[in-house]
């Protein structure tokens, strides 16, 4: 008799991506370093934004190259200030002018500084709106503007389950991330308005689609400093009873990114494990 542990396993599909060109912000850690494997695993050229060490992200795209090259793809890395407006038009323009287009944004980079409302300072509050929310706008409208022009592209752009909760302590993260919902609402209407307009849009185009992708509990840096018992509690409150990977996060966002997710677009996919039930 056959059974699930006879069934043969299908060998992960690869290439998905081939020819295309991804910019992954906050690329080079945590859920950002899986998303960027996981987009070169698929045959895609992989920019990686970053924002402190220069030796450490060399060091991650030397890796990054040890796939890309098996697909004839490219990897390169660029320093920037997601919180500055200039910096997102900048490393945009970066990887244009490096790979020649770009086809994925995933607006990973995130920030937190965490205190409670009473607590929170101006500084807190703007500094996090500004990296979380504002970044992700500038990137966004920056790259659009060049998915427009060449008629097609993908946006997907990386909240949190605490957008959908809330969390004390957490009132600024939670503001930036929630407000991500509205702003991939916003962008997938105003790409495909204006897609239309350009008389780029066909059935058989890929066209351009905007989502989000709401993360529950993951195993990443951050999340090594949260004391044993306190993570006990946070997975008890999880129905599959563990905390995910950064590679379950990841072949979400490859899967919107590809081709054939062009049906797909204004969308909140939540990966949490049942967290947010």
């Amino acid at each position: 008799m056959t059974t699930l542990e006879t069934l043969p396993v299908a060998a992960p599909a690869v290439g998905k991506l081939t020819g295309r060109v991804a910019f992954v912000t906050g690329g080079t850690r945590g859920i950002g370093a899986a998303i960027a494997h996981s987009l070169a695993n698929q045959g895609a050229t992989v920019a990686v934004g970053y924002s402190r060490s220069s030796e450490g992200a060399e060091r991650f795209v030397t890796g990054l190259r040890r796939i890309t090259d098996r697909y004839g793809a490219a990897a390169s890395s660029h320093c920037g200030n997601v919180g500055s407006a200039a910096d997102c038009r900048r490393t945009i323009a970066e990887v244009i002018v490096i790979h020649g287009r770009i086809d994925i944004l995933v607006n990973n980079a995130g920030i937190t500084m965490d205190k409670t409302v009473a607590e929170m300072t101006e500084e807190d509050w703007h500094t996090v709106l500004a990296v979380n929310l504002s970044g992700a706008f500038f990137l966004s409208q920056a790259a659009l503007a060049h998915m427009v022009e060449r008629g097609t592209g993908r946006i997907v752009n990386v909240s949190s389950v605490v957008g959908e909760t809330g969390n004390i302590g957490q009132a600024n993260y939670a503001a930036s991330k929630s407000g991500l919902f509205g702003l991939t609402k916003t962008l997938a209407k105003e790409a495909a308005f204006q897609l239309a307009r350009s008389g780029k849009r066909s059935d058989d185009s890929i066209g351009i689609t905007v989502n989000t992708v709401t993360p529950g509990l993951v195993t990443t840096d951050m999340t090594a400093a949260i004391p044993t018992k306190v993570l006990n509690a946070l997975t008890g409150r999880i129905p599959v009873g563990r905390a995910g990977r950064p590679e379950e996060i990841a072949r979400v966002v490859h899967f919107l990114a590809a081709d054939a997710s062009s049906y797909i677009t204004g969308q909140v996919w939540s990966v949490n494990g049942g967290m947010d039930m």
